[in-house]
């Protein structure tokens, strides 16, 4: 299958966790198992090293690994976005290209940093790695994480350059959502595909005209998570709301707990793997496996969802 740039970062993109050993070593068989469920849903991208994909804790040598094996499993059926943030700028280079060697199809670049960086610094390390392979490449916006906040003016110069194609972007409160979205699209090129996270909000962002979903729920329950998604993209509020009322269960544990905490605890419950997160994070107590477990019940039980 050969992705099209401009149709990669659409629809849903289903980012799992990346079960590994204490050693951080990549548990392949259980990271097959994750992602044929998402194969087998017809996600429309799979967010490979995200944040929930844990790829700041993995060497390099992991990281290559589990898109090899990534790869292999998905055998172009589905595209493959591939997590390569970074401290340094050449060893994010260094990511890129290994990623398109192993198999990615699109790149996903977080501003990773311990000094805070000003927007030029972000813009010089986007602009290098960018030029490093040419497989197109996402602006991942991440301030939770990174301590950085893309403005609208720096995603547009940015969207300037050749390969940088879209942005996943935090979902705003729904309140906010429309004129947010409207502000940033008049500052970029409609090719320019502007996706969103943030699980209990992104849905209503899709139906303000967000192209994409970057989902961490998707990851790990890809058919309820598309029928969401394929409800906002049709403008359909009634079954939106529906959907929303399933999951908001879950994402109240998720923004209590943490998301990444949170898919870990629920892969386990759910019989798919048992992996722990990475050290220094800890696994989730029983009883917080046992809140998650009943938040996960209206969510299961329905068939896989028509790509």
């Amino acid at each position: 299958m050969t992705v099209s740039a401009p149709t990669l970062f659409r629809g849903l993109s289903a980012f799992p966790i990346t079960p590994a050993d204490a050693d951080g070593r990549v548990d392949t068989d259980a990271l097959a198992r994750l992602l044929q469920r998402l194969v087998s849903a017809g996600v429309d991208s799979i967010g490979l090293l995200g944040s929930t994909g844990t790829y700041a804790y993995l060497t390099r040598a992991e990281r290559r690994r589990a898109i090899e094996a990534a790869a292999a499993i998905v055998n172009h059926r589905i595209p493959l976005i591939v997590g390569i943030g970074a401290l340094r700028t050449d060893d994010a280079q260094d990511l890129a290209r290994d990623a398109k060697s192993a198999g990615a199809d699109g790149l996903l670049l977080a501003p990773v940093s311990y000094t805070p960086l000003t927007d030029q610094e972000v813009f010089t390390h986007f602009a290098a790695v960018g030029a490093a392979t040419d497989l197109p490449l996402c602006i991942y916006n991440n301030p939770t994480t990174t301590h950085f906040t893309f403005s609208h003016a720096l995603i547009q110069r940015l969207a300037a350059h050749p390969g940088i194609i879209a942005v996943k972007n935090p979902a705003p409160p729904p309140a906010e959502v429309a004129p947010s979205h409207m502000a940033l699209r008049a500052c970029v090129p409609d090719t320019f595909s502007i996706g969103y996270s943030g699980d209990w909000n992104a849905p209503d962002a899709i139906l303000a005209g967000g192209e994409a979903w970057y989902s961490v729920c998707g990851g790990l329950l890809p058919e309820p998570t598309m029928k969401l998604l394929r409800a906002a993209q049709r403008g359909d509020h009634a079954e939106v709301a529906h959907w929303k009322g399933r999951f908001q269960p879950l994402w109240a544990i998720c923004q209590e707990l943490s998301s990444l905490r949170v898919m870990y605890a629920a892969a386990d419950i759910l019989g798919i793997c048992h992996a722990l997160p990475p050290r220094p994070l800890l696994p989730l107590s029983s009883e917080h496996h046992d809140r998650i477990a009943g938040a996960l019940e209206p969510l299961l039980g329905d068939g896989p969802q028509e790509p």
